[in-house]
Parts: C-alpha cells; sequence; structure tokens
C-alpha cells in the first residue's frame, strides 16, 4: 500500500530512528528530502529537511524516554514535563507535537509525534486531516506495527481520498488530474499556501511523483465499482449521476459529511444527514459544497496546529523555519515567472 524505504536511503533512515524511543506503531518520512519534486535537483533534495511523523501507543511514556535521550530537540515547554507536553499534544491543534530543525546524523529533521488512537481517529474521520492528508500522498513507511485498526483506517483514508476527488471532477479525466486533486485535498484552505508554501507546490509534488502515486491507488481503483479506469491509457470514467454521487457522498469520512450539512442545511432545520447528502448528490454544485467542506476542515486545523508551532518550536526556530518557507515560495514564483516569459 505505501511504499517501501530505498535501501540507499534505508540505512540513513533506521540510523536516525534509532535515536528515538523505540515503541512506534508506525513510523513514516515524506517530502521533498525523500520524493523528488518537479524543478528540484538531486543537490536540493539532499539539503532539504527530513520530515517524520511517529505515531505512538503510549505519548505520556514516549515523551518521557525522549526528554530523557534527547531533551534538546524540545523548546522551554520541556520545563512542563512529559504529562504537560502530552496533553499540549493531544488537545490543541491537530494532536501531534512537533520539533523541528533537530540536528541527527548529519542530517536537518522535524518529526511529529501522534498518538495511535488520534492518528486512526484522523485517518477514518478526516477530524483535522493533518496527518491523513500526508498519508494520501506517498511515503516512506519505516515502521508498520500489525495493529489491524491501523492498517485498516490507512486503506479507509485512501479510499476517501479518491472518492472525496471523484465529486470533485469531470465524468472522465486523467491519472494526472486524479492525483493533482488527490495531492491538492490536504493544501485546500491551507492559510500557509497564501503565504509560506509555493503555489505550484501541488503539481510540483504529482509530475515526478506519478508511477509512486499509481503504486499507491492502483488496486483502490480497480476495485473501485463506481469507475472505469482503464491504466494503458491513464484514463478514468467516474458515474456522475445523482444516484452515483450519493453513493460517493454516504462514503465520505464522517467529519465532512458534517460540514456539508452544515453548509447546506439552514440552521434550527435539522434534516438528517441522508436528507441532505441526497440533495446535493442532485446539485449542480455538488463538487463547489466538496471542496468548501474540505476547506472548512484545513483551514481551521493548519491556524491551530501552526500556533501551537510557535510553542512547541519555540520562537527562533520559528522564525527560522518559517523564513525558509517564503525563501521557497520566492524561489518558485520567480521560476514560474520566468518560465511564463520564455511563451
Amino acid at each position: 500500500m505505501t511504499l517501501p524505504a530505498l535501501h540507499n536511503s534505508g540505512v540513513l533512515y533506521r540510523r536516525i530512528l534509532s535515536q528515538f524511543p523505540q515503541d512506534i506503531s508506525l513510523a513514516f518520512v515524506y517530502g521533498s528530502a525523500v520524493f523528488k519534486q518537479h524543478g528540484t535537483s538531486q543537490g536540493q533534495m539532499e539539503k532539504n529537511m527530513l520530515d517524520f511523523v511517529f505515531a505512538v501507543d503510549d505519548p505520556v511514556t514516549w515523551h518521557t524516554m525522549n526528554l530523557l535521550q534527547n531533551r534538546k530537540h524540545y523548546s522551554i515547554l520541556k520545563l512542563l514535563g512529559p504529562t504537560k507536553i502530552s496533553s499540549i499534544q493531544n488537545e490543541y491543534g491537530a494532536a501531534v507535537y512537533y520539533n523541528t530543525l533537530v540536528p541527527v546524523d548529519g542530517k536537518i529533521i522535524k518529526y511529529g509525534v501522534i498518538s495511535t488512537e488520534s492518528l486512526i481517529d484522523d485517518l477514518m474521520h478526516w477530524k483535522t486531516m493533518y496527518i491523513a492528508g500526508r498519508l494520501h500522498k506517498p511515503v516512506k513507511m519505516l515502521i508498520q506495527g500489525e495493529n489491524g485498526k491501523l492498517r485498516a483506517a490507512l486503506v479507509a483514508n485512501l479510499k476517501s481520498a479518491v472518492t472525496a476527488s471523484f465529486l470533485m471532477l469531470p465524468e472522465s479525466f486523467t491519472e494526472e488530474d486524479l492525483f493533482l486533486q488527490i495531492a491538492g485535498l490536504s493544501y485546500a484552505g491551507d492559510f500557509r499556501m497564501v503565504i509560506g508554501e509555493d503555489k505550484s507546490k501541488v503539481a510540483n509534488i504529482v509530475k515526478d511523483n506519478i508511477q509512486h502515486f499509481r503504486i499507491l491507488y492502483n488496486n483502490i481503483l480497480r476495485d473501485c465499482p463506481q469507475v472505469v479506469y482503464k491504466p494503458q491509457q491513464g484514463k478514468l470514467e467516474v458515474d456522475k449521476s445523482p444516484e452515483g454521487q450519493f453513493i460517493q457522498l454516504m462514503a465520505l469520512p464522517r467529519t465532512l459529511q458534517q460540514k456539508i450539512t452544515k453548509l447546506v442545511d439552514p440552521p434550527g432545520k435539522n434534516r438528517d444527514v441522508e436528507e441532505i447528502l441526497l440533495q446535493v448528490a442532485q446539485d449542480p454544485d455538488c463538487a463547489s459544497v466538496v471542496q468548501q467542506g474540505i476547506s472548512s476542515i484545513v483551514k481551521s486545523s493548519s491556524i491551530t496546529q501552526s500556533v501551537k508551532s510557535i510553542a512547541t518550536a519555540g520562537l527562533w526556530k520559528t522564525v527560522s523555519y518559517s523564513s525558509k518557507k517564503l525563501r521557497k515560495m520566492w524561489k518558485g514564483w520567480r521560476r514560474k515567472s520566468s518560465v511564463s516569459q520564455m511563451f
């Protein structure tokens, strides 16, 4: 389902993982230092920060051990102790605790810690779409335990990404159209796309990684009764009838269904979800309603998690990290500008 770490980089990732407490149910690494993005050279890739996510069953115990092993990774919040750190992790933002700009084994890394329970909740229901959104795109899985609920949730998340994208695409489209739509889900409504991220980010992620997306979604597309998938031509046709769209809407994650019903149902009317989604399925603006629902989830979590990151990273690291993002955005804008001037 997810892509195994390549042998040449696998040793590096294992060396980095060995620096942390080993009670991890899921670990993956992602981003522009792992998967080549359009317009990025190999040299730039090697300089980019490595982004890790660790899911842990018991955050208090994990942070207790990590504070003993890697106290310097934490901001001033380390003084509050592991119980308070875990509360900050679970109760604010997207239920992730990030330590950023951390030097480990000759690399600069950022790592987020999330409880296994919170991760399953996000994958199944898109409560914040923060980590679920990262897992819509290719990642390198480093550790994956035997937790059956977590494994099922990882697959459900990919299916949800496909279903939501079908609702926002026309009847016929290409694989690349689908993968662009999927990759863009977790950026819809993200305030960082206005200031702080390269505006071509989604296209850059997909362009050089079509094959990785195919590996990730091939089985789901082949098994989906809602679509005619022609992998040889790279084309798809989806059922856009009201009946087809209703089936897709009913299969969406719970939080997204709630956001859609809130957008459509006037206050005080209190109709049931099925009735409202049946109405949306027949609406010519169905795609727009789904898009707005996703944007409202992402906007909220991106703002609250970013505010939380100021505390978890510390002010100096926040300024340093943000300035690097702004430089990337400026480079992307200049690259786009120079290309457009050629035509």
